[in-house]
């Protein structure tokens, strides 16, 4: 689980990168950049939903020290 975690928050990160690239490069005349950006929205709303389900289903276990 931590694995999967780890691989989604370096994904969401390049992509951010990879829009801010787009943005620069484009100069505003492709929409490279937007579906960059889409898919960044769309992994950390996947990523809340799974970290959600992971606590839910007992696979995210909370440390009370």
């Amino acid at each position: 689980m931590r694995l999967l975690v780890i691989l989604m928050l370096v994904t969401i990160i390049a992509s951010l990168g990879s829009a801010l690239y787009y943005v620069f490069k484009d100069k505003g005349q492709s929409k490279r950049a937007v579906k960059a950006l889409a898919l960044r929205v769309g992994l950390s709303i996947s990523l809340f939903m799974l970290l959600m389900m992971g606590h839910y289903f007992g696979l995210i276990n909370r440390h009370l020290n």
